[in-house]
């Protein structure tokens, strides 16, 4: 039996819930509360509901709702997590959704607990029963931090749809390709000692010194041979953004280390920007054996590029009114991706509200938000 619940009271069950992910363990929080309400309704409509452990996420879970029998689809999703949120700079508690000037304030609201509500408010009036493909609601975990949910459930690989809907906040505008984002950590280990007999150290901040240049080189080629110019910075990018190393002016330097961060187009990987890194540092450990070493500080972030093998982008457009777009940002998408469907990113609320105290979305988004999801499952699934 269908729940009578209203989009309001929908909303606010799910933004009470907490569900923060964060790499800090005195701060995250499980999300198994917030996935069985999700389950208990979209269960309400028929749907047939798996909830699945996520490895390596500290407890969390994901969620499938499947409806329909079949094969290809549509899939609606988004991620069951939020950010944490600034103590002392909202002006309400963030886990109470708040109406005020047409707008629904709480965290989650906009990114993107919320989408679950859209979804939920959207399928009322499609007739579920007479789907002919089927329809897909998958809750991820972790989105805000490790992307733990939306790997996991790539390498299950345990739906096949047509199209898949990522519903984070981007004013309605089909986004079709981000950039990748990774960080790596770079260590030198040198030998410490008084300054006034150098030989008798090695000094971490000259080998530092040596790898730079040679990271900056390689920034240089990457910039001028992975173009993108869709995008507003069109090329790959990389950022030498923290850096320290010793204690004294008078003793050399026993360590350094160096924090960046990379950037990349669509065609090019994860796998080949490691491998260039490698490669540019590959003469500087030669040369010293022993004292460099590199690793990710969280897993990678791939690019992301909408395939559009069945037209996506073209009913997106026809049913927001708005042209395909790129954005800046990482999401899920190059793992929905790896489902072999056409994937986009395209949901309610402004990304501008994303990650800010006062999370907030406008109610304007409602009316057209549920006409898009219903002609999209109309498209699609009937």
């Amino acid at each position: 039996m269908q729940s009578k619940r209203s989009f309001i009271e929908t909303y606010q069950n799910l933004i009470k819930i907490p569900s923060i992910s964060a790499f800090d363990g005195s701060i995250d929080q499980p999300n198994q509360a917030l996935i069985e309400l999700l389950g208990n309704y979209f269960r309400d409509y028929g749907f047939d509901i798996s909830i699945h452990s996520v490895p390596d996420s500290r407890g969390k879970f994901n969620l499938l709702a499947r409806i329909g029998r079949g094969e290809g689809g549509l899939l609606l999703a988004g991620h069951s997590d939020t950010v944490p949120f600034d103590e002392g700079k909202w002006q309400q508690d963030p886990f109470v959704v708040k109406q005020q000037d047409d707008k629904l304030f709480g965290l989650g609201t906009c990114d993107m607990k919320g989408f679950f509500a859209f979804i939920l408010e959207a399928i009322k009036e499609v007739p579920l029963q007479k789907l002919k493909k089927p329809l897909y609601v998958l809750a991820t975990a972790d989105e805000e931090t490790s992307m733990a949910g939306a790997r996991f459930f790539a390498q299950q690989q345990l739906i096949k749809p047509d199209m898949a809907i990522i519903g984070e906040p981007t004013e309605l505008k089909p986004i079709v390709k981000h950039k990748g984002h990774m960080a790596h950590t770079l260590s030198v280990l040198g030998k410490a000692g008084h300054s006034s007999d150098p030989e008798k150290g090695v000094n971490a901040i000259e080998i530092m010194h040596l790898a730079i240049a040679n990271l900056i080189q390689l920034k240089q080629d990457l910039a001028s041979n992975y173009r993108d110019d869709s995008f507003s910075v069109p090329q790959a990018t990389m950022n030498l953004g923290h850096i320290h190393g010793g204690d004294g002016e008078n003793r050399i330097c026993g360590h350094c280390q160096l924090n960046f961060d990379l950037r990349s187009v669509p065609g090019l990987s994860d796998n080949e920007v490691i491998s260039q890194i490698d490669q540019a540092l590959a003469p500087i450990g030669l040369a010293y054996p022993g004292r460099l070493e590199r690793h990710l500080m969280y897993p990678t972030s791939p690019p992301f590029a909408c395939k559009n093998e069945l037209g996506i982008i073209e009913l997106a457009e026809k049913f927001t009114g708005f042209s395909a777009d790129n954005a800046n940002y990482a999401t899920e998408a190059p793992f929905i991706n790896e489902l072999g469907c056409d994937t986009l990113i395209l949901g309610p609320g402004s990304i501008e509200q994303a990650h800010q105290p006062d999370e907030f979305i406008s109610l304007a988004y409602v009316n057209p938000t549920v006409s898009l999801l219903r002609n999209m499952i109309k498209a699609v699934c009937f």
